[in-house]
């Protein structure tokens, strides 16, 4: 009997530690990871599938990490707790401080334990694919914690979409260094399209939490512009996201098979067509945010299957 309690309480622990993770959200980072080790094998650079890996679950626990702290501080802030008519799980974070399943403290705890196995991680990478590989994770990392931790807290400051957009950008440059040992401008203009629809899906998520995140002083763009101004620089960023691919491609940066991620725009047009339709009734907004979220995820696979085409 104590056996099967004892298994149940590690399974029930584990089981949360996931949730806080919100692993619904973690796909955009192994799709960042695939995109950078395709732009390394699109170049000839030979894959290690071990690095890849690890550099996939460090990610992983990065990105988790960083959710953890937006958690955290979004409960010291009353972010979460305001946010009462969010569109759950695209806003208003994973809900468990405010539940009571989890105190805010053990969302900074784990958070620090996960960026400690990273920082580890990431020193065993550096040693087989080079010391620049240290910069990038200190970038990330800094991001990750300035996204939601004072006294940065980008995300109050409507600077949280660019660190995001920024972190993403990392993740595919960090991949395809991990292989390929030095920087290379094919994945800074993969990162950068992709990055870019990363940014978008923050600016989504604004929509639906801009009045609590107004009434607690957290100035995200949607706050800053209103939510009309913001649904057009949804629809910028992305047509700028797949026109730097339209432009990389002629100048010989990126193979002819990266324009496969084109077959997104059609997603982020629809997107921001109901985020102009429906700005000011938040409540209409999950297909927007769903159709977001997808964009960015074909785009990556799309422009991940491009790259590793020319490579073969």
């Amino acid at each position: 009997m104590w056996l099967s309690d004892f298994l149940l309480s590690r399974l029930h622990r584990l089981a949360l530690a996931l949730r806080m993770a919100r692993p619904g959200f973690l796909v955009i980072t192994a799709v960042g990871c695939l995109i950078g080790v395709a732009s390394a094998a699109s170049a000839g650079s030979g894959v290690s599938g071990l690095r890849a890996l690890v550099t996939l679950v460090l990610a992983l626990l990065a990105h988790a990490a960083a959710n953890m702290l937006n958690d955290h501080a979004d409960a010291l802030n009353g972010a979460d707790a305001a946010n009462t008519q969010g569109l759950y799980p695209f806003t208003g974070g994973s809900r468990l401080v405010q539940s009571g399943a989890v105190p805010a403290s053990a969302m900074l705890s784990l958070a620090q334990v996960l960026l400690a196995l990273v920082a580890a991680g990431g020193l065993w990478l550096a040693l087989y694919s080079g010391p620049a590989l240290v910069l990038v994770g200190l970038a990330g990392g800094l991001l990750g914690w300035a996204y939601s931790m004072p006294p940065l807290a980008l995300m109050s400051r409507g600077l949280g979409e660019l660190a995001v957009g920024l972190a993403w950008g990392l993740v595919v440059v960090g991949a395809d260094y991990v292989q390929r040992g030095h920087f290379a401008p094919a994945p800074l203009a993969a990162a950068a399209s992709y990055a870019l629809l990363i940014a978008n899906i923050l600016v989504a998520n604004g929509f639906p939490d801009a009045v609590p995140d107004a009434q607690v002083g957290k100035r995200t763009l949607v706050v800053r512009l209103g939510p009309e101004r913001a649904a057009w620089l949804y629809l910028a960023l992305a047509v700028w996201a797949h026109a730097m691919l339209a432009v990389a491609v002629p100048m010989r940066v990126l193979p002819q098979s990266a324009l496969w991620a084109l077959a997104a725009l059609p997603l982020s047009i629809a997107a921001a067509i109901l985020l102009l339709r429906g700005s000011h009734r938040p409540e209409r907004l999950r297909p927007a945010l769903v159709l977001g979220i997808a964009a960015a995820v074909v785009h990556g696979l799309a422009l991940a299957a491009g790259l590793w085409w020319a490579g073969r």
